[in-house]
């Protein structure tokens, strides 16, 4: 035995080494002491993800989101799919002047007439896991830049609310999972 391993050279014993620690994490993972990505998946369901546009000048009186349509959507700069526009609402952009006695009024901002904030709410397929919804191999989660893009726009805007589909709540294994995707969930 002693003869064998003189005859060893550093690359033999590296070799070995790799083929150990590969056996010692395969069978961790087959024990359950190590958690794989497909283990971390609490359900699959749908999700809505509103995403919100700040100042986007348009001199038309109508919105270019239409609801049943498809807008193809970039998450992080890198292009993901075409999704289905569910709603979308916008109004003119507002400001707050004063009213008399420290008293402050919200009224249409007429220095802007063109200046709009818009809410569209997308529907997509997305795995739940502890840490949110992913979608497209990206977690979803509020702040999260993305952009759509349609046949007479390209908006850049922002992830403000992710909830579950209504149609597809009672397909969730968990109501645990449900309560943490849904606690942002209308929040005044």
């Amino acid at each position: 035995m002693l003869k064998f391993l003189k005859k060893l050279r550093p690359f033999d014993i590296i070799v070995i080494v790799l083929i150990i620690a590969a056996v010692m994490v395969f069978v961790a993972t087959k024990t359950g002491g190590h958690i794989t990505s497909s283990k971390q998946i609490e359900a699959e369901t749908k999700v809505d993800i509103e995403v919100y546009f700040r100042g986007v000048v348009i001199t038309s009186q109508n919105s270019p989101f239409k609801e049943g349509e498809e807008a193809f959507i970039t998450i992080r700069n890198v292009p993901y799919t075409k999704l289905r526009i569910k709603n979308t609402s916008f109004e003119r952009k507002k400001i707050i002047v004063p009213n008399g006695s420290s008293q402050y009024k919200v009224v249409e901002d007429v220095t802007s007439p063109f200046n709009y904030d818009f809410l569209v709410t997308l529907e997509d397929d997305a795995k739940i896991t502890k840490d949110g919804a992913v979608v497209g191999g990206n977690k979803i989660k509020i702040g999260l830049p993305v952009t759509l893009e349609g046949v007479d726009y390209k908006l850049n805007g922002v992830v403000s609310n992710i909830t579950l589909s209504k149609q597809a709540e009672g397909n969730v294994v968990d109501k645990e999972i449900d309560t943490e995707v849904n606690k942002n969930h209308d929040v005044n």
